[in-house]
């Protein structure tokens, strides 16, 4: 496998329209992980909603954890 800077270096030799190809193909992939990590954080976010609205947690509000931080990390 190619390191990255021989990636690259292999790319800057690429005629324009053969770079964007490459570039093109490279964006579309980096967007479908961004919808499976969108995907997974939509997953946890309804699970975590169900286990407040069922009552498995009680959610502490911001302005204690913000109290608790402030005497933990004095400034």
């Amino acid at each position: 496998m190619l390191s990255t800077n021989e990636i690259i270096r292999e790319a800057e030799s690429l005629p324009a329209e053969e770079l964007a190809v490459v570039v093109d193909a490279l964006l579309h992939f980096l967007d479908r992980q961004d919808a499976a990590v969108d995907k997974q954080w939509s997953e946890i976010a309804q699970r975590r909603l169900a286990e407040l609205r069922s009552g498995d947690v009680v959610a502490i509000p911001g302005e204690a954890i913000l109290s608790r931080l402030q005497r933990r990390f004095p400034s």
